[in-house]
């Protein structure tokens, strides 16, 4: 078992593993309910932008982290349960995972898959088709942020790229922390938002109770 080091700041750190932050025993906590209206309040609002020349590629993802294991392997260290790794490598050989989209739990490693909360070709076409691959690259490994989490394979297959105007999790306990951290990381990164999404992000928040 280890414990992975983390540490990925949008606003100060644009390239991966120039420095290792402390490491995170948890996932990064959803902002405050209060915190997820005013971010929600204060994104754009404009047209989604062409998908022309976007590939999941131009994000790096699961690239290597400080600890020298990918990002891939750090999340699933970070957030399972009795996580044993393989001898001699990063790579989870045993554990459970679980996964709050559809309030199940995985045990097996190969369909514990890794999905980001705002969807690769969602930032691309809200604002990530402009930015540096530095800064791609930052947004699809981020550990610091709530982006990266836990996904059964049919829950992931089911969201795929859409947002919370097309897609919402099956487990309606989750609506809060899903808007919650939805919102957040669009207004962390600077991405804009539609007229529809802001409404169903709008309707999630009404679940919170606190």
């Amino acid at each position: 078992m280890r414990r992975a080091v983390f540490g990925l700041s949008a606003a100060s750190v644009t390239l991966l593993g120039l420095t290792a932050a402390p490491a995170l025993a948890e996932p990064p906590a959803p902002p405050s309910t209060a915190t997820a209206r005013a971010e929600l309040a204060a994104l754009t609002v404009a047209p989604p932008h062409s998908m022309d020349g976007y590939a999941r590629d131009k994000f790096d993802i699961w690239a290597k982290q400080p600890d020298g294991c990918t990002t891939r392997q750090d999340v699933l260290a970070r957030d399972g349960k009795n996580v044993v790794d393989t001898s001699g490598n990063c790579q989870p050989s045993s554990g459970s995972w679980y996964s709050a989209y559809d309030d199940t739990t995985v045990t097996d490693v190969a369909q514990a898959t890794i999905d980001h909360m705002v969807p690769l070709a969602e930032a691309w076409r809200s604002g990530a088709d402009s930015w540096s691959a530095d800064r791609r690259k930052a947004f699809g490994n981020d550990l610091k942020d709530p982006q990266l989490l836990i996904a059964s394979e049919s829950s992931n297959s089911s969201k795929s790229d859409s947002g919370p105007a097309d897609w919402k999790p099956t487990n309606h306990a989750f609506w809060c922390t899903y808007a919650k951290d939805y919102t957040h990381i669009k207004s962390i990164w600077k991405l804009t938002t539609t007229d529809k999404e802001k409404a169903a992000l709008s309707s999630m928040l009404d679940s919170c109770t606190n």
